[in-house]
């Protein structure tokens, strides 16, 4: 008799057939960027990935570590309309945790799980060239007043010439969420951004955007009204209905931009959960949300 520990490989088996040698862009924020613990399985199915056929890109996001340096550092952070307003001293504190921290940590990791990291930021190779987020109207006691939010920017250009050069070779890529303008500045992107443009300009089979909940409920309070498939057609009207809220309405509108831009399906999953990346790829039920192109 086929046990279970046999079952779950056969169930495997179509789906690293139909991934072998395509490219997964990966996502990691939220609960894993503080448990050393979920980081270190989600690192570990990460290469995993690799060593079946896959060609993984990591990228990270690391707002709530940049938050706590600048509170250690008596630095206030502020936001307008989730983004952070970035000035100098906060730029070089973003830089800091991002690049010097964050992603070395990941990178170590994917040594440790026997795979071959290179720790890379949007501003290597010409990789992301960005421009600076216009000035955002915020309304102060009924009074309209335009806010720079500093060295924030918007994707204008990729170029994956460094990511296709070192997945080539067998390497995993960890990019932070740092871009440069025309002029050399350093410009902080939201990481479900660069993950979605990334994955247009590099093909990707995949894009994985780990949150800290279980995908999109139709009932916030019940984990039972998990939406486990969505078209890109349905996006907007979920959005009216009160389905997606929150911070959930920007990151489904990147899924589905991700998907009309060729990307094949885009995934949101919860990334405390552990091995959340296996189970989702490799299993018939998956644990999260897929957002796919509605053939209707």
């Amino acid at each position: 008799m086929t046990g279970k520990r046999e079952n779950v490989l056969i169930e495997a088996l179509p789906y690293i057939r139909e991934f072998h040698d395509s490219v997964m862009v990966i996502k990691v924020g939220g609960h894993a960027m503080v448990d050393p613990q979920v980081m270190s399985d989600i690192v570990q199915d990460i290469v995993l990935l690799r060593f079946v056929g896959i060609h993984p890109v990591i990228v990270h996001g690391g707002g709530p570590e940049i938050t706590e340096k600048m509170d250690r550092m008596g630095k206030k952070s502020e936001f307008i309309g989730g983004l952070r307003i970035t000035d100098d001293e906060t730029m070089e504190i973003a830089r800091m945790v991002l690049v010097g921290n964050i992603n070395t940590r990941i990178v170590s990791l994917i040594s440790k799980h026997g795979g071959k990291g290179v720790g890379l930021s949007g501003k290597d190779g010409n990789m992301i060239l960005a421009k600076k987020k216009p000035t955002q109207k915020i309304l102060i006691e009924d009074i309209e007043h335009d806010v720079d939010l500093g060295w924030v920017g918007d994707t204008e250009i990729i170029n994956p010439e460094i990511i296709n050069i070192v997945t080539a070779n067998g390497y995993i890529p960890v990019i932070s969420p740092i871009a440069m303008d025309s002029e050399g500045n350093a410009l902080n992107i939201n990481a479900d951004t660069v993950a979605g443009d990334l994955a247009d300009a590099l093909n990707a089979k995949k894009l994985i955007l780990m949150t800290d909940v279980p995908g999109v409920l139709r009932d916030q309070t019940d984990i039972s009204t998990r939406i486990s498939r969505i078209g890109v057609d349905e996006v907007e009207q979920l959005i009216e209905d009160g389905v997606l809220s929150g911070g959930m309405i920007p990151k489904m509108r990147s899924a589905k931009a991700s998907v009309e831009g060729g990307v094949d399906r885009v995934h949101v999953i919860d990334g405390s959960i552990s091995h959340s990346v296996l189970l989702e790829l490799f299993t018939d039920q998956g644990i999260g949300t897929m957002v796919y192109k509605d053939t209707k």
